[in-house]
């Protein structure tokens, strides 16, 4: 079966397909993916700033492991979860859908594959505040 796939011939060779840094980001989607030991939820991103990454759309998973409730606690608070919900220990999928936050990814490298860490976040209103304190390289688009 064939696939039509847009913008696949465009993609450049010489185009970094990792993204690293921070970013101001929009949820676009979420879904939940049981699994016996390590329960995740899959959450699809698009990027609104920094303005040269915007458009570009990443996935990332956040566990719901005993040990790792800590970091779904903090993404949903500063995404702007509702309150209510979190209290009742809920998640809807759709309710986390536009939800809008700062994030830090980077990637690692096991067995010679390479993983997106989400490795922080922050309230979309502290954006200006945490963009302005990083310095940018010259050339570099990060």
């Amino acid at each position: 079966m064939k696939r039509h796939i847009a913008g696949l011939s465009q993609q450049s060779q010489g185009e970094s397909p990792h993204l690293e840094g921070l970013f101001l980001v929009r949820v676009e989607r979420a879904s939940y993916r049981w699994h016996p030991q390590k329960p995740f939820f899959t959450v699809f991103f698009v990027i609104l700033e920094p303005k040269e990454f915007e458009g570009r759309r990443f996935s990332g998973r956040l566990y719901g492991t005993t040990k790792a409730l800590w970091k779904l606690n903090w993404f949903l608070r500063d995404f702007g979860y509702d309150h209510s919900l979190l209290e009742q220990d809920e998640v809807d999928e759709k309710a986390l859908t536009g939800l809008r936050g700062v994030l830090r990814v980077s990637h690692s490298a096991l067995d010679g594959r390479s993983f997106l860490n989400l490795e922080a976040f922050a309230p979309a209103g502290e954006w200006e505040e945490v963009s302005a304190a990083i310095v940018k390289p010259s050339g570099d688009p990060q």
